[in-house]
């Protein structure tokens, strides 16, 4: 699939974030929008080659708005400068182990993939499965094509020390200090314009399903 298309609006959506302009170009934000569901559509069929409990989606129902919540922001821009869709058993939100693909221009085009700020009891259950099997989910980060996609976890918004009853010392205490558990891989414009991009994200995604399943099992 070719991904040029997306990537021209998105561009000039960057430069004339307004209602008016998104008003005189509607008719080109429903044609890439069309498009960017085909390929949700193409990348969830492949993706439940190798995770099943994707089965049953609509991919309609997994991409996010393009509207921005500017309620409480200071940045009153309306619109994002993405199309983004969430892949998870119960849908597009990560409030479970899941899946997210990102288009936008700019080199900031990614992937992510885990636990997305989990709620207080479940983030305790996580860090109690890292504390006790922190060999597995090593093992994972040593695997060979996870580690050519993915480096770290994401730690935005991590705490400064381990949390209240891990010890200051622990050994994986970085891990611990964790909010969310979430990889990233990002793509260049060069990278999404290829015609076999939608491949890469697929087997991109592919390879770090075993952090998924870890994440799962903590959730057991």
């Amino acid at each position: 699939m070719e991904f040029t298309p997306i990537l021209k609006f998105l561009k000039d959506l960057a430069k004339n974030n307004d209602r008016e302009w998104f008003e005189k170009n509607k008719p080109r934000y429903v044609e890439v929008r069309e498009y960017f569901e085909q390929a949700v559509g193409t990348l969830l069929n492949d993706m439940i080659k190798f995770d099943a409990s994707l089965a049953g989606l609509e991919p309609k129902k997994l991409i996010f708005r393009i509207y921005r919540d500017v309620r409480f922001s200071k940045d009153k821009r309306p619109y994002k400068n993405n199309f983004g869709a969430g892949f998870s058993a119960s849908g597009k939100g990560l409030g479970m182990p899941g899946y997210y693909f990102q288009v936008q221009p700019g080199g900031e085009s990614f992937v992510a993939i885990g636990f997305f700020q989990p709620e207080p009891e479940i983030l305790a259950r996580v860090r109690q499965e890292i504390d006790y099997n922190a060999a597995a989910l090593e093992k994972i980060f040593r695997e060979k094509k996870f580690k050519a996609n993915f480096e770290k976890f994401w730690d935005e918004g991590a705490l400064k020390n381990a949390p209240k009853g891990y010890p200051k010392d622990h050994p994986h205490a970085d891990w611990l200090k964790l909010k969310s558990f979430i990889v990233i891989r990002n793509f260049s414009d060069a990278e999404v314009a290829d015609k076999k991009f939608l491949k890469q994200v697929a087997d991109t995604l592919k390879s770090g399903k075993p952090l998924n399943d870890f994440l799962k099992e903590a959730l057991a």
